[in-house]
Parts: structure tokens; C-alpha cells; sequence
């Protein structure tokens, strides 16, 4: 058994940006809910049976106490916002589990859903190419899959791509920083440096303070050394926020995510939609079951 777990924030950022504009009869903007729905339905045909969609219902989180510059829902178009709602409920009526996420980030659920998906499955695909997701890579148990491209990580393949394992990703994002979650890294902290220094001490707390016990060809290395000894707070400040949070109950049992098809309430979905023929095609899908 595969579980699909889909970052539904990422799917309808992306489809607002790829598809045209459509508008609903009561005049509201759905274009991107219904490429959204168009392909995870494709997904579905292509043998998917078991699956649970992430939204962030609310743009901000618990990590803006923590950060005045973490990521909020300003400067997002409200054509784009309004959408979110519309989507976890046609996702509802379309018969898919989805998580709308208050408190915590879509992000969270994906990965506590992953850490209890994988108790029982034979693999967990965590579709997003966010970043932070790295860090639920478990071997080639739990993998990250690219949908746009079709690239799928492993363990080996997040080491290849950040050089550094998935458990010392949170460690890694806090030192280069992450621009689309709103947290800068510290001053001089590359990618190449990061990943070269965490590549033998795997986390931030095991950094020496000088860089003459790094034993590592690390160029300017006492002034980051020097940086880090400054700012090391602020680095675990920002490794907190980009540590997912599994330990938050998201139900992602097998039985609960098997998809069994549109229920009743699709259909008027589809009409309010304007595209009635996506309870066809969902009826359809679940008819090769």
C-alpha cells in the first residue's frame, strides 16, 4: 500500500498561477480549486488508493509568536485566499481526507501524517517540494515526490540535494535560511559551508565554537565560527521554526484515508464549481476500483 500525502496549500498557490481565471455563479474565483481537484483526481486514476490533503486554512501559525518576520497572508491576492475554504470543502464532498490547519501549518500535518502513515504502509509519498518536508525522508519508506517534475527523494537523495541528512534539515534551513518562510539564516552561512560543517557534527548544539576544532576546509571559517557563537540563540530560534511538528493528532489511519469515491454532495460541488463534469469524471475514477 502507497499513502499520498499532499501539500493542498502548494497544489493551490500553483494552480492559481497556471490555470485562468474561472468564477463561480455566485461570483467568487475557483479556477485554481478546480485544477486542484482536476489533478488529484488524475492522480487517483493513476493507482493512488490512499490519500490526505494538508491545507493552511489560516496563512499564519503559532511560529509568527515566535518570528515577527515568519511568513503571514499579506501581499497573498485575495482571489487566491478565498479560495482555501472552497477547496477543503469540495475536497470533503469529493470523498479525500484534508486537514485544515489553524494552529499549526499544513506542513506540520504532512509530517505527523507521514510519521503515522508509515507504521503500516509500504510507502508514504509526501508531495511537496518544500524544503522543511526533507526532514520526514526515512530511508525509502518515506519519500518526497516532486509532482510537477516527477522527481522523487529518498534518504540518499536528500543527502545528495542538501548534503546533509533529513534529520539535520531543520538544522540546515536555519543556518542559510529560508526566504518563503520569512527567516534569514545567519550572515555568511551558505548552502556549501552549512552543509560541509553539519555533514560531520549533524546539528547546530554540536558546533564547536572555534573553527580550528571543525578540522574542515571551511573558507572564512572564525568569522562564522564567530557568527554562530554571536548569534547561536537565534539559529535554534530559527532551527525551532523550521522544525515540523509530528506529536499533533491528524488521524491519517489507512482506513481513513482509502479514497472510496465522490460522496452525494460532489455533485452540487461540481455545479456551484461551474464544471459538472468533475462528478463525472471522479465517479468514473472510482468506478475502475
Amino acid at each position: 500500500m502507497r499513502v499520498y500525502l499532499v501539500d493542498g496549500t502548494y497544489e493551490l498557490f500553483r494552480h492559481y498561477y497556471a490555470v485562468p481565471s474561472t468564477k463561480a455563479a455566485d461570483g467568487k474565483e475557483v479556477g485554481a480549486v478546480r485544477g486542484v481537484l482536476r489533478s488529484l483526481l488524475f492522480l487517483l486514476d493513476s493507482g493512488c488508493t490512499h490519500l490526505g490533503v494538508a491545507t493552511d486554512h489560516v496563512i499564519e501559525s503559532f511560529r509568527n509568536d515566535l518570528w515577527p518576520g515568519y511568513k503571514t497572508s499579506a501581499g497573498v491576492e485575495p482571489d487566491l485566499l478565498t479560495q482555501f475554504p472552497i477547496l477543503e470543502e469540495a475536497l470533503e464532498a469529493m470523498g479525500v481526507v484534508v486537514w485544515p490547519m489553524v494552529e499549526f501549518e499544513a506542513d506540520d500535518a504532512l509530517a505527523a501524517a507521514a510519521l503515522e502513515a508509515r507504521a503500516y504502509a509500504e510507502q508514504v509519498l509526501i508531495c511537496t517540494p518544500d524544503k522543511d518536508l526533507g526532514q520526514s525522508v526515512r530511508g525509502d519508506t518515506v519519500v518526497q515526490l516532486i509532482r510537477r517534475t516527477n522527481v522523487v527523494l529518498n534518504e540518499a537523495g536528500i543527502t545528495a540535494k542538501f548534503g546533509v541528512p533529513p534529520a539535520s534539515i531543520p538544522d540546515y534551513l536555519a543556518l542559510v535560511g529560508d526566504s518563503a518562510d520569512g527567516y534569514p539564516g545567519l550572515p555568511g552561512w551558505g548552502a556549501k559551508t552549512a552543509a560541509s560543517v553539519l555533514a560531520k557534527f549533524g546539528h547546530i548544539e554540536n558546533i564547536p565554537e572555534q573553527s580550528s576544532q571543525w578540522a574542515l576546509p571551511v573558507r572564512g571559517g572564525p568569522v562564522l565560527a564567530g557568527t554562530l557563537k554571536e548569534q547561536r540563540e537565534l539559529a535554534l530560534l530559527f532551527k525551532d521554526l523550521a522544525t515540523l511538528r509530528t506529536t499533533i493528532s491528524v488521524g491519517a489511519t489507512a482506513d481513513r484515508l482509502v479514497w472510496k469515491g465522490p460522496k452525494k454532495a460532489f455533485a452540487a460541488m461540481s455545479v456551484l464549481l461551474g464544471d459538472e463534469a468533475l462528478v463525472a469524471r471522479a465517479r468514473e475514477v472510482a468506478g475502475t476500483r
